[in-house]
Order: C-alpha cells, then structure tokens, then sequence
C-alpha cells in the first residue's frame, strides 16, 4: 500500500477502531454509510486489504494495525 492510499489507510484505521462485537462487514456498512466509498468499492477496498495481508480473519494484521496507527497520527496532525 502506498503512502497516497488514503482508502486503504481509512479503511484500516476504522478497523482499528471498531468495538468487540462489530465485525469487517458493520465496519464497511459504516464507511459505504459515511460516503467513503460505494459498497462494490469498499468491498475491493477490503479485498485488496486481506489479500495483502493488512487484514486478518476479523482484525487486522501487526503491519495493518501499524499502518493504521501511524494514520492515526497523520490524521491527527492535519
């Protein structure tokens, strides 16, 4: 993922963020519902996540959960 995908990144840091009892999919409802992307874009969007390995099963990866925290920060920033 490069540092210009700011989907991916969102898309991780909301997954970072999510409470115990939501799962991936009440975490995509979330951002298609906020205007983020379009269900069939989010769900390429998380797709190429897993596939990359960022997400795994129903949380993220240590190299997503950092990716996500460093955005974290850079939004923070901003």
């Amino acid at each position: 993922m490069g540092e210009d995908d700011i989907l991916g990144r969102v898309t991780l840091l909301a997954i970072l963020k999510k409470k115990p009892e939501e799962s991936l999919n009440d975490v995509l409802d979330i951002l298609v519902d906020t205007g983020m992307y379009d269900k069939r874009e989010g769900k390429s969007v998380f797709k190429e996540l897993t596939s990359s390995g960022y997400i795994v099963g129903n949380g993220l990866s240590l190299i997503g959960m950092n990716i996500a925290k460093k955005a974290e920060q850079e939004f923070k920033q901003s």
